[in-house]
């Protein structure tokens, strides 16, 4: 008996040992602007389990916390593609990056050199 109680013991260890609550991951998502960071953050945040979401401008590099029993990385990318942005792994639809603003359009070489200027 003893033995049977020792093995679920370490067994529920395993287990929870095996959940990160605070799980951090990095992604390169595309964006020229203030209004992009926004945009990109909400959607990041509106996903269940995500604590933290913190954009770079100038690095493109989105830093994220989040509960990995109720989120995935693939989940958090997928809505922020919805919203219109490209990440490395995932580009966004053309109907989500047409809904972006004017200034946002990050794939415009135009729109990219304009915002360097500012």
């Amino acid at each position: 008996m003893k033995k049977l109680i020792t093995l679920a013991l370490l067994l529920m260890a395993t287990v929870t040992f095996a959940q990160n609550k605070n799980a951090k991951a990095t992604l390169e998502v595309d964006g020229v602007c203030g209004m992009c960071k926004t945009r990109i953050e909400k959607a990041a945040i509106k996903t269940k389990g995500v604590k933290s979401a913190l954009w770079s401008v100038e690095t493109h590099q989105l830093n994220l916390i989040f509960n990995d029993e109720k989120t995935s990385v693939e989940t958090i990318v997928k809505n922020i593609t919805a919203a219109g942005h490209d990440t490395k792994d995932l580009k966004a639809t053309d109907e989500a990056y047409a809904k972006v603003h004017p200034c946002c359009k990050y794939r415009d070489d135009v729109v990219k050199e304009d915002h360097k200027k500012s």
